[in-house]
């Protein structure tokens, strides 16, 4: 059997995306041995086996690839802008070596994959975690953070657009509390309070809380075409995804809905709560896409394809 090290990030967002790398793995009859970048303090113990690859997000596989000079190749998968500090402390340092011959990179975003001439393979999800199995509860959710005022407008404007409606919040707990204290009124601050609903930092929890609403909206803050994680967790678990305009939209025929505004958005999310018939044919559709050609095990298949293995 053929054994792979896994490393699980610092960031939350990495986690949840290199555990569907890692299930892919193991769904492809790898053995996957897990560093845990938060857990684990000594990672000259793990060098005590032999692995085929050193497997994991951003630059955090390639940094301990090159400081402890390991022979074992390297594959990485960056959803993150290669050439900003979102990709990691020592990004700048640590850029060079993407063009050994011994990393493999992988890119979420078509555009930049050309231009970084890397290997280009949109966000996938383990869909035996991410699926549909339970009931709606709430009507709209935005997961992430209300880092700029537009954001945060955005969110409040949509429950004052939209009373009838319910929204909830998921982020961490100082992005939330920091979003509170910009708050304006004290209208907005219970909008808020009333919404939040708090950190998730698991696949189980995240598929969970996608499921309890009928639909998600998205702002996706990075690269020039692609679409972020949020997208394909979404449409895996058959919830409608309303989103900003983005060119890679077209992995799921042009058939989702993109919103201009604020004003705009609050009028999709309405209709689509009236019109069951126009959110079964989307959603149908796009999680039939996922399944197919974003499933964990189908995307490492072609990871593994790529570098000829």
């Amino acid at each position: 059997m053929k054994k792979i090290l896994g490393i699980l990030p610092h960031s939350i967002g990495g986690r949840l995306t290199t555990s569907s790398i890692l299930d892919g793995f193991k769904q492809n009859s790898f053995k996957v041995i897990i560093f845990d970048e938060l857990k684990n303090n000594n990672f000259d113990d793990f060098l005590k086996e032999n692995y085929d690859f050193i497997v994991g997000y951003d630059f955090s596989p390639v940094k301990l690839k090159i400081d402890y000079n390991l022979k074992t190749p390297c594959i990485t998968y960056f959803s993150d802008v290669i050439q900003e500090k979102t990709s990691g402390v020592g990004y700048k340092e640590y850029y060079k070596h993407l063009k050994n011959d011994d990393i493999f990179v992988f890119y979420w975003d078509r555009e930049l994959a050309k231009q970084e001439k890397c290997f280009y393979l949109p966000h996938f999800v383990n869909t035996e975690i991410y699926k549909n199995y339970l009931n709606p509860k709430y009507d709209a959710m935005f997961m992430g953070r209300l880092d700029t005022d537009l954001r945060l407008n955005m969110f409040l404007d949509l429950n004052k657009l939209l009373p009838q409606y319910s929204f909830v919040y998921y982020g961490i707990e100082k992005h939330y509390l920091d979003a509170l204290s910009r708050c304006k009124t004290n209208e907005d601050r219970e909008i808020l309070k009333k919404a939040y609903k708090g950190f998730i930092d698991n696949e189980k929890s995240m598929a969970q809380a996608i499921n309890e609403a009928k639909i998600v909206y998205n702002i996706n803050a990075q690269g020039k075409t692609s679409l972020n994680y949020r997208t394909i967790q979404t449409f895996a678990c058959k919830r409608l995804l309303i989103s900003d305009k983005r060119e890679e939209l077209d992995l799921f025929n042009n058939i989702v809905p993109t919103y201009k505004d604020t004003k705009d958005l609050a009028q999709q999310i309405d209709f689509y709560l009236k019109n069951n018939n126009e959110y079964e044919k989307i959603t149908t559709i796009c999680e039939k896409l996922v399944q197919t050609n974003h499933n964990s095990k189908n995307s490492v298949e072609k990871m593994l394809f790529l570098i000829n293995v």
